[in-house]
């Protein structure tokens, strides 16, 4: 028997994108129950059988960490440095090699200090995540600001002014082959083979249409349209058209 993962009826809900590393010898223990409706209707059910959860608000936190603010944990359990905020202004992209293969578009800007201005301190690059607008305090702009690279080494935080800034965008990203993972093995793609997926790199983001490129060097994900906030260490998630979870990789850069 070959067990398949399915978008759930509740794609509010659906939180399959949380099951990506699951295995086949996993899923054949998996049961869900209540896949197949949305939240309302189990509201209802809940209450028909006289249980609390019925009227229980929504949870919207960090469910192994508690009711604390991702920050404020990361706070309580590495230490605070002072470092440079670094703005890049957009002007500095126009003077950059066109990058042509996938492996050049794969590799992130390496920004160095002298690339911008330093325009504030901050308490620590380890806190900052690309794509993040709060917490950076520094005003004197007409657009927020973003994080577009963090160089945790150097404590270095890189920021651009405005949703649109070049710095927060990219097409294309890789996995390197360990860190590839197929939910169906079936399904495992060979070096030279090319398929079109709908992909996200984070939970709740619409899915995306992309390209996967297998290689000898791994996975190679070129976006048909630029994303914002490609991060080392997450995970990328990919989907066939019906909605089925068929694979992801952790996000090498």
């Amino acid at each position: 028997t070959i067990f398949r993962l399915l978008a759930v009826a509740d794609h509010n809900k659906d939180q399959i994108y949380f099951l990506f590393q699951l295995k086949q010898e996993q899923l054949k223990f998996a049961m869900f129950p209540i896949g197949d409706i949305c939240k309302p209707q189990v509201r209802k059910i809940a209450a028909e059988a006289g249980l609390p959860s019925a009227e229980k608000k929504d949870s919207q936190g960090i469910c192994f960490v508690g009711k604390v603010d991702l920050p404020v944990f990361l706070q309580q359990k590495l230490k605070a440095k002072e470092g440079d905020v670094v703005e890049i202004f957009k002007p500095f992209y126009a003077n950059l090699p066109k990058k042509e293969s996938l492996i050049e578009k794969a590799i992130p800007l390496e920004y160095k200090a002298t690339d911008g201005k330093s325009i504030g301190k901050h308490q620590g690059a380890q806190f900052y995540t690309i794509g993040q607008r709060k917490g950076l305090n520094i005003g004197g702009h007409q657009e927020p600001l973003f994080i577009i690279s963090t160089d945790i080494e150097n404590n270095i935080i890189y920021v651009g002014e405005g949703a649109n800034h070049p710095g927060l965008y990219r097409d294309v990203l890789h996995i390197i082959p360990s860190e590839v993972h197929w939910i169906r093995p079936s399904m495992t793609m060979q070096p030279g083979e090319k398929r079109d997926y709908l992909v996200r790199i984070r939970y709740r983001q619409p899915l995306q249409q992309a390209s996967l490129i297998c290689t000898q060097e791994g996975m190679y994900i070129s976006f048909k349209e630029s994303q914002r906030g490609i991060t080392a260490g997450q995970f990328a998630a990919w989907y066939a058209p019906d909605g089925e979870l068929q694979g992801s990789g952790v996000i090498n850069k």
